[in-house]
């Protein structure tokens, strides 16, 4: 079991781990065009995207899930039929963003004030770069049917290949054609659409064995579509309520002061990175949890949940372990500036919490999107999202300050995992 947990989550943290080498590349060629304001251009124009595509995050999530159960029950037929519904939602959706890209625009930009001249660069690159989005949109349905089926190998190579291919276009556009920020948009453009061609590749190997299997009039099935859509509609909102957590969490510190936003802000990267390694265990639960569902199998879905665990808290140990011997020197890593430095110097203990704090929400989340326990997602994160945090931040905040900010989220964090866990046996082991 320990084998087959790693072959899932190996190649996903792997995948993860590339994720910031791309924007760490695009920053550097663009703190070299002689002029801060090409970084802010992709910087604002990177966040809307982030928000955007982060909403449609449900589409990997979602498809995951039907795709894991359907292969469980060794219901070929179905699993092919879930990344045909996810590949069309995914093609509704990015167009649908094509074709309400101004509105969209306008109301981001309205909502982030700067200079015009970077609003100007930022607008550009939004134009260009929301031409991907149907890709974009397709490559996370491939993903999490990739991750359905057992094969966390595919999307690796998927997003490696995306991640380096946007590398070489960023050169090129940049280096040759002289396009500066706009060249970071249509390297974008350009490596998700071979990224979708690859991922069609990927597909088209599985074809000989789903082809007979295949049937249009139950791909646009009433009943399941809906099945899907209401599955992926919960998702939506639950991640909503997250990119609203974290979105309070940067403005409320952009609040109270530069130096404190920028004090959260580093941080705060200590959490990605835990989350870079922890997920990639929440990819494997996804997988194993929707197998095992569909297939009925109670005491291997036991078995799985308790081994996720294990590996999540030794996991999180080693972080928090790391975080406390080293927290500063990685700090120095992220920043010389010696006021920000002094500035964090008192938080500096929120992060070392953080592993311990968090791993169990990310290992229930995967669980959950295995067993397509949405509404418990969705129920659990607005309860959370109102009751918990909002309540937490605004009473704690006047008595402790930026604290107070830090305390509401390890609340907000640790109910997760602790709401996720005691209705896990309604919602999720029930399921078998």
């Amino acid at each position: 079991m320990n084998r087959t947990i790693l072959r899932l989550a190996i190649p996903n943290i792997i995948t993860n781990i590339t994720i910031p080498l791309l924007g760490m590349v695009d920053l550097r060629l663009m703190g070299h065009m002689g002029s801060a304001k090409y970084v802010g251009a992709i910087a604002l124009g990177g966040m809307i995207f982030n928000f955007l595509f982060w909403g449609f995050g449900f589409l990997r999530m979602g498809t995951s899930g039907f795709t894991a159960q359907a292969y469980g029950r060794r219901d070929m037929g179905e699993a092919a039929h879930v990344l045909a519904r996810a590949l069309i939602t995914a093609l509704a959706g990015g167009m649908l963003l094509i074709v309400l890209q101004w509105p969209v625009a306008k109301g981001a930009f309205a909502v982030v004030h700067s200079s015009r001249e970077l609003e100007s660069l930022a607008q550009s690159y939004f134009n260009i770069r929301i031409w991907a989005a149907p890709a974009t949109l397709c490559i996370y349905a491939f993903t999490g049917w990739f991750i359905g089926m057992q094969n966390a190998r595919l999307p690796m190579i998927l997003a490696i290949s995306v991640n380096v291919l946007n590398i070489m276009f960023s050169l090129l556009f940049i280096r040759i054609f002289n396009l500066r920020s706009d060249g970071i948009a249509w390297a974008n453009v350009a490596s998700q659409y071979v990224g979708l061609a690859l991922g069609l590749f990927f597909v088209s190997l599985y074809v000989p064995r789903l082809r007979k299997y295949f049937n249009v009039q139950q791909v646009l099935n009433r009943k399941a579509f809906r099945n899907f859509l209401s599955v992926n509609k919960d998702i939506f909102i639950r991640t909503l309520c997250l990119i609203f957590t974290l979105s309070f969490f940067t403005t409320q510190s952009a609040n109270t002061s530069d130096t404190v936003l920028a004090v959260n802000t580093l941080l705060f990267q200590f959490f990605y990175f835990f989350s870079y390694f922890v997920d990639g265990f929440a990819y494997a639960a996804e997988a194993l949890t929707g197998r095992y569902i569909g297939s009925g199998n109670r005491k291997m879905l036991v078995s799985v949940v308790k081994r996720l665990f294990v590996w999540g808290l030794g996991i999180a140990v080693v972080f928090t372990l790391v975080y406390l011997a080293g927290g500063h020197f990685m700090l120095k890593l992220l920043t010389n500036n010696s006021e920000t430095l002094n500035a964090a110097k008192p938080y500096l203990f929120w992060v070392v919490l953080v592993p311990v704090i968090t791993f169990a929400a990310f290992i229930w989340d995967g669980i959950y999107v295995g067993a397509t326990a949405s509404k418990a997602m969705r129920n659990s994160m607005v309860i959370i999202t109102t009751i918990i945090f909002l309540p937490a931040y605004y009473l704690l905040n006047p008595l402790m300050g930026n604290h107070g900010l830090w305390l509401a989220m390890m609340l907000f964090m640790g109910a997760r995992g602790v709401f996720l866990g005691i209705m896990a046996k309604k919602s999720v082991f029930q399921l078998v």
